[in-house]
């Protein structure tokens, strides 16, 4: 097979934005009263799962283990709407995820719903993140960078 193009050789600067944004993000998530370091391991989890995007999965299931997230919540993921293994917070973030990665279109209610658990700043935080997993996802997807190894 014919390997693919190294984004981080050919575009630089583009790479550091998103680099930049996963920085910012990090801050936001690890200083955040309602946020946490876990919820944004989930949320680039399951956004990557919604993706279908393996690289993603396999590194960011790799890192949610390293930081201490229980297997349990990881293999659950899928089907978290059905486990009371997350937190109410958790559960909103994930909501708003799925759906702004969704064709729908954001009600008023639903807004209205996920800024009163996660906050102004709360929600446009899980935005944001959802957004980088996404471009990171697409970018993984088209460029196929190897998966040094599966998890077993």
């Amino acid at each position: 097979m014919t390997s693919r193009i190294n984004y981080f050789k050919i575009a630089p600067k583009a790479m550091d934005i998103l680099l930049n944004q996963e920085q910012y993000l990090s801050n936001q998530f690890s200083s955040s009263e309602t946020l946490s370091a876990s919820l944004w391991e989930l949320l680039k989890l399951r956004v990557s799962q919604i993706n279908q995007c393996a690289f993603c999965i396999d590194m960011h299931s790799k890192v949610a283990l390293e930081r201490g997230e229980m297997p349990v919540r990881i293999l659950g993921l899928n089907a978290w709407r059905g486990l009371p293994i997350y937190t109410h917070v958790e559960r909103s973030a994930l909501a708003w995820a799925e759906l702004i990665v969704s064709d729908a279109r954001v009600s008023q209610k639903e807004y209205e719903l996920a800024v009163d658990v996660l906050t102004e700043p709360g929600l446009l935080d899980v935005t944001l993140a959802v957004n980088a997993i996404n471009s990171w996802n697409r970018i993984s997807k088209a460029f196929s960078p190897t998966i040094e190894k599966m998890s077993e």
